[in-house]
């Protein structure tokens, strides 16, 4: 198992970059995710907001004959379940791939709180396990491919946040 992690801290209020958040997808910076769909959602009675969703992705960068030899379906799926605690100021969102799960598990964390020291910030903290051990010959090889596309990834994170808080506070639409 591979365990990735990081933290970044946003110039923008809790407030601005969690409806950032919910905005993020469809965007032309990440298109494989096709589809997202919500399964159920509830505000419990401390007020925190409950959501599922199942997000839909394709357009797989793997070889054709990879994808073939793994029985790789044109679609794969993610399973996310997500909290937002607006009086705590946090928000996780949880996330665990569903397809292709007996070859290698990925589940990824992230947090999003008001930074403590400054209420015009955000703090955020992201982490993957990555677990690979059922694939035969070198696991920590995938392993640590799939860490490496989170890092890159990651840097696609943050602009794609700038971008749509830019959208938000102007009447501008860039999509």
């Amino acid at each position: 198992m591979k365990i990735w992690s990081m933290e970044h801290i946003f110039g923008h209020s809790w407030d601005q970059i969690t409806k950032a958040a919910w905005q993020k997808y469809p965007n032309p910076m990440n298109p494989n995710v096709v589809g997202t769909d919500v399964l159920e959602r509830h505000v419990d009675e401390d007020g925190v907001l409950h959501t599922q969703r199942l997000l839909t992705t394709s357009k797989w960068s793997a070889p054709r004959f990879v994808t073939k030899l793994l029985g790789m379906d044109e679609c794969c799926y993610i399973y996310e379940y997500s909290t937002v605690n607006p009086k705590s100021k946090s928000m996780t969102l949880k996330s665990i791939n569903l397809s292709l799960s007996s070859l290698m598990s990925v589940e990824e964390t992230l947090r999003y709180q008001q930074h403590p020291e400054d209420s015009q910030k955000t703090l955020l903290t992201q982490e993957a396990r990555i677990d690979a051990s059922t694939l035969l010959g070198a696991p920590s090889y995938f392993e640590g491919l799939v860490a490496d596309s989170f890092t890159t990834n990651s840097a696609k994170v943050f602009f794609i946040a700038e971008l749509f808080i830019c959208v938000l506070c102007s009447d501008v639409s860039v999509f």
